[in-house]
């Protein structure tokens, strides 16, 4: 950092600010249940909350605990994930909700090796489980936290493309020792990269800790690193995928792959076989189905 304010003034003017400023999302509702933060990070992968809240909702609704989806038919499950994309997130949830009824008697663990252990489920996801779910210190970085922590302690405007073991080491620095302060921790600082310290219009003024932070100090230098290229969707194979999955949650019967509207027939069936061998459709005398359709 640029002065020698303490690190732990700052991560309680961070969670003081989240106190007051958080946005209303229902998993962060003290009455959700481990396997609802559970299932809100996998549907939070990649996906803005914005577009998570509602489908999160429904999924609630149906499926409320890892029995419930483990014992849903595969298809049911690909069709309630609807456009929130990944769709493999869906397969991998219900691959994880079985195992949690095989081997926790269906509660979601608390520990961090058990939930690495369970399908679909990495280290950002098992730390942020075991803060928001249970209330325990772990190190929980993902994409707004690193930024964060780049700027305000790194005085650069974007983390590595890749985490860094020097990059953890010092995030485990900002992790308040007690267990309930360091999960506030982990909420606050995600809370402000995602909604104030953006990565493209970072709205400085309104951080509430701006006096401290080493890239603002320094100017806002621009990032000198890699540069960072959206990725393209129109015509891509994610397209075509998607193009695929939409037809298919939107039947209940076997849909031709011909009925399927895309303009490169080679994409359309290479892109049919992809999904076929990531078990996200099977193949049928005429075409295509989800798995477990009947």
């Amino acid at each position: 950092m640029h002065d020698e304010t303490p690190i732990a003034e700052v991560t309680s003017t961070v969670s003081a600010w989240f106190a007051r400023s958080s946005r209303d999302l229902p998993w962060r509702s003290p009455q959700t249940t481990a396997w609802g933060v559970l299932v809100s990070e996998i549907m939070l992968q990649q996906t803005p909350a914005s577009r998570v809240v509602t489908p999160w909702q429904a999924w609630m609704a149906r499926w409320p605990s890892p029995a419930d989806l483990a014992a849903a038919g595969t298809d049911d499950v690909l069709r309630a994930w609807d456009r929130l994309g990944y769709p493999r997130r869906a397969l991998r949830l219900q691959q994880a909700a079985r195992a949690i009824v095989d081997h926790h008697g269906g509660d979601v663990p608390d520990n961090e090796d058990a939930l690495r252990a369970l399908p679909g489920i990495g280290s950002y996801t098992a730390a942020a489980v075991r803060a928001f779910a249970f209330g325990r210190r772990s190190l929980v970085l993902d994409v707004n936290i690193r930024r964060v922590l780049a700027r305000l302690d790194g005085g650069v405007e974007h983390p590595a493309r890749s985490e860094t073991a020097q990059e953890r080491r010092r995030a485990w620095q900002w992790v308040p020792d007690g267990d309930r302060d360091a999960a506030t921790w982990s909420a606050a600082a995600m809370e402000l990269g995602a909604t104030v310290c953006t990565a493209r219009s970072p709205r400085c003024p309104a951080c509430p800790v701006a006096t401290h932070c080493t890239w603002l100090a320094l100017g806002r230098p621009a990032w000198d690193g890699p540069e960072r290229v959206a990725q393209p969707w129109d015509g891509t194979d994610r397209q075509c995928r998607g193009r695929i999955m939409a037809a298919l949650r939107a039947s209940t019967a076997t849909v031709a792959l011909a009925d399927i509207v895309w303009a490169d027939d080679d994409q359309r069936r290479r892109c049919a076989a992809s999904l076929v061998d990531d078990g996200l459709a099977e193949p049928a005398a005429t075409g295509l189905r989800l798995p477990g359709s009947a």
